[in-house]
């Protein structure tokens, strides 16, 4: 059974820094890209980053490039992401994905998504 638990989130001052993991399980780790996406309410999905498990290889959409960091652990078959300067409009569920074939655009990262698990909620205060 695949899964792709997410965990980590909280409720963070604009400013500050949440660090979310991917605890990967039930597929080939090192076969595919692991990345993060996000659904604030009443919006749509938006892809952020994603990592390649073979050359540590990243993309991230630009709206978070600079602030957050994408780190993957093969050993333990984990992704992090590291999110610093959080501001309200990072304020959404964050999902972990697994996809074979990634787009060339992270912020795509949902429509090519194979697998995702539950999210995981951040919440940043003004």
């Amino acid at each position: 059974e695949v899964q792709l638990q997410a965990s980590g989130g909280g409720l963070v001052q604009a400013g500050g820094s949440l660090r979310l993991s991917c605890a990967a399980s039930g597929f080939t780790f090192g076969d595919y890209y692991i990345g993060w996406f996000r659904q604030a309410p009443g919006k749509e999905r938006e892809g952020i980053s994603y990592i390649s498990t073979l050359d540590d290889s990243t993309v991230y959409t630009a709206s978070v490039k600079d602030r957050f960091t994408i780190s993957a652990d093969n050993a333990k078959n984990t992704v992090s992401l590291q999110m610093n300067g959080l501001k309200p409009e990072d304020t959404a569920v964050y999902y972990c994905a697994a996809v074979l074939d990634p787009p060339i655009l992270a912020s795509d990262l949902p429509q090519y998504a194979d697998y995702w698990g539950q999210g995981t909620q951040v919440t940043v205060s003004s």
